[in-house]
């Protein structure tokens, strides 16, 4: 007789063992010469090598195949167990990550296929856009898949904290409660994507960084994924701060909407000027999303049309005075 321990790390044990056992149960079911002990993360396995080794081999496919889909059912374990795991553990190609309760995240319009095939190509990706059109959401999905995937060891995402019509210093609580409000939208995209307690575990062990554009000052930022959203409200100083911290093995992708920038007037865009002195460099790619992108609410697409028709009338008008004027 021989003895296997198989520690699960970074998962939570219920996740594979089912409520009252009930996953570990049918397990053990395919395994009835071995003695199975789970010990909270640990379990511990006594019987015959070959049988042992056919036990661990299938073990690490469960595991490897809830770590994919974020979920593990029993008909999941019958298949994986009982089948040839290769063509149940294939990914359609178009679908960029598995959230939660193996919900689907892939690319859906034109323009984001495009972002998702820059990222495959290039390390520095600007992607630009109104608001709905999906860059952010995207964005952290290429993020949660590269690190899935160990393309990278961490995640930095970041944003500005710029005040849009609101005052950070009469906002109560300390610092992280007043800059939390700003970073919500990347947190509700990590939701969708990876469990909770292990969303939670992820960022106490700072494998996952959230954090505001002026925390970047300083680093060098290595083999991480990392967002840079509401660029927009960046100024000229800020986004060359954070262009020049990429270091080794960084993939940066940096969001904006130039339509809706919250800076104090007379203060430039960082987004703005960055995308006019990157134009065309080697490396860098723009990719340019709008109303056709939008997959909120249909009214969503004519709100956002409404107000782009109405920019180029008062640009038209802007012109036209300025002729006059002359």
């Amino acid at each position: 007789m021989a003895e296997l321990k198989i520690t699960l790390e970074g998962i939570n044990p219920v996740d594979i063992y089912g409520s009252n056992n009930a996953k570990l149960n049918l397990i053990k079911s395919f395994f009835p010469k071995l003695k199975v002990v789970a010990r909270g993360n640990t379990l511990k396995v006594i019987g015959e090598d070959e049988i042992l080794d056919v036990f661990e081999r299938k073990m690490d496919l469960l595991v490897e195949y809830y770590q994919k889909f974020n979920k593990l059912t029993l008909e999941n374990i019958e298949r994986l167990i009982l089948e040839e795991a290769d063509t149940i553990l294939a990914a359609d190609e178009n679908i960029i990550v598995y959230g939660n309760h193996g919900k689907i995240i892939k690319a859906r319009t034109a323009n984001q296929h495009k972002l998702v095939d820059a990222a495959t190509k290039s390390d520095m990706i600007f992607a630009i856009g109104p608001a709905g059109t999906g860059k952010t959401y995207t964005a952290v999905a290429l993020a949660v898949k590269a690190l899935k995937e160990k393309q990278v060891r961490k995640i930095i995402m970041t944003r500005p904290a710029v005040e849009a019509g609101e005052n950070l210093g009469f906002l109560p609580g300390d610092m992280k409660e007043k800059l939390d409000p700003y970073m919500q939208p990347l947190y509700d995209a990590l939701y969708d994507m990876i469990p909770r307690e292990k969303l939670k575990l992820l960022i106490e062990e700072r494998i996952i960084e959230i954090a505001p554009l002026a925390f970047m000052r300083g680093r060098t930022l290595d083999n991480a994924f990392v967002i840079l959203d509401e660029a927009q409200n960046t100024t000229e100083e800020q986004m060359k701060m954070f262009l020049t911290r990429m270091g080794k093995l960084a993939k940066f992708v940096i969001t904006g909407d130039i339509s809706q920038i919250d800076l104090p007037r007379r203060q430039r865009s960082g987004l703005k000027q960055a995308l006019n002195l990157l134009e065309g460099v080697d490396g860098i790619e723009q990719i340019y999303l709008n109303e056709n992108d939008v997959i909120r609410h249909r009214l969503v697409k004519k709100v956002i049309s409404a107000y782009s028709q109405n920019d180029k009338l008062r640009e038209e008008r802007r012109k036209l005075d300025k002729e006059q004027n002359n």
